[in-house]
């Protein structure tokens, strides 16, 4: 059938939809639920009774929420600094509303926590201060959407408000972060057999050590591997960083760009740290120089690809590393 009416294909839409996938693992509800269950209960109550004001306690408690969805204290935010990410948004402030030198709200020394998940001497300091601030905005908001039925949803719903314009802000980045989940989901299809527990950011993992192994999206690197081995402690694996973009001409800048994360890839501890690359053609010694940190560097085209002796490699170090054994042969 013709028809004389044609639409472009929405492939800004279809980036988004992979970087909104990482996203969540970062700075939305996701990220912060993962946080908090790892963090002493009766800490972080005695800090919310301490920032947040009774009557909004009582409010949120009985629409069955807790706290901290709408409040940020000091332990969350030092537990994972990212976190900030999620309050600015939920109170609807862009970055450079935020952080802008200008227009901003005198807060830029705080910028680190959210991009780079670092907290410097001041922003440390002042830490107590930012969430009080954040206390009266949350306040605020809270008085204002009351009449309204409250869920964890409804308040997911409203960071997406803001996140919508930052990623279209941030199109140039959508290639990179197709390729960070497209490796994230190769990874996954290689452990399925031995997958516990199977949530939108973490790929929790049974081993033949007895204890689980976390494959989780991250901001920098871009995926990690870890080993629980016991509550709040992590035996670093494997750190991989996926630079996605086909320009040849700037591969180079890109792979000085992974040797950064993985030089604190292994301060953390790391023991192996991989590069991901998305280029035809790589001058191997030239970016073995450029990232001596890297132990292995991969090709995402022939990890697409599910075939082949670099697919192999890297499955079989794959499940090496997670202490788990190879799948069962179909019959």
């Amino acid at each position: 059938m013709k028809c004389s009416i044609a639409f472009p294909p929405p492939q800004l839409q279809v980036g988004f939809a992979f970087s909104l996938k990482r996203f969540r693992a970062v700075y939305l509800q996701n990220a912060l639920l993962e946080t908090v269950r790892d963090l002493d209960i009766t800490e972080l109550d005695k800090e919310l009774a301490t920032f947040v004001p009774k009557e909004h306690l009582s409010t949120l408690a009985q629409q069955g929420l807790r706290a901290e969805l709408l409040f940020p204290v000091p332990c969350i935010l030092l537990a994972n600094p990212y976190l900030l990410g999620y309050y600015r948004l939920l109170m609807g402030y862009s970055q450079k509303e935020f952080y802008g030198r200008d227009k901003g709200f005198s807060v830029g020394y705080f910028r680190n926590m959210e991009t780079k998940g670092s907290i410097g001497a001041k922003a440390k300091q002042d830490l107590s201060d930012l969430c009080s601030a954040f206390s009266t905005a949350a306040s605020y908001l809270l008085d204002g959407v009351t009449p309204l039925r409250l869920s964890r949803n409804f308040l997911d719903d409203l960071a997406m408000l803001t996140v919508g314009p930052q990623l279209r802000g941030g199109a140039n980045n959508q290639i990179g972060n197709e390729g960070i989940v497209l490796v994230f989901e190769i990874i996954r299809e290689i452990v399925s057999h031995a997958a516990k527990d199977v949530r939108e950011t973490v790929i929790e993992i049974d081993s033949a050590t007895g204890r689980p192994f976390l494959i989780e999206f991250a901001p920098d690197p871009d995926i990690i591997i870890r080993e629980d081995m016991a509550q709040q402690e992590y035996r670093n694996v494997v750190a991989i960083e996926v630079k996605s973009g086909k320009d040849v001409s700037n591969i180079h800048n890109r792979i000085g760009e992974a040797e950064k994360s993985h030089q604190k890839a292994r301060k953390r501890g790391f023991t192996e740290c991989w590069t991901v690359v998305n280029v035809a053609r790589l001058d191997m010694e030239k970016a073995k120089s450029e990232s001596p940190s890297t132990d292995r560097f991969y090709s995402l085209t022939s990890l697409s690809s599910r075939q082949g002796d670099e697919y192999n490699d890297f499955k079989r170090r794959v499940l090496s590393l997670t202490a788990v054994t190879n799948p069962p042969k179909k019959p």
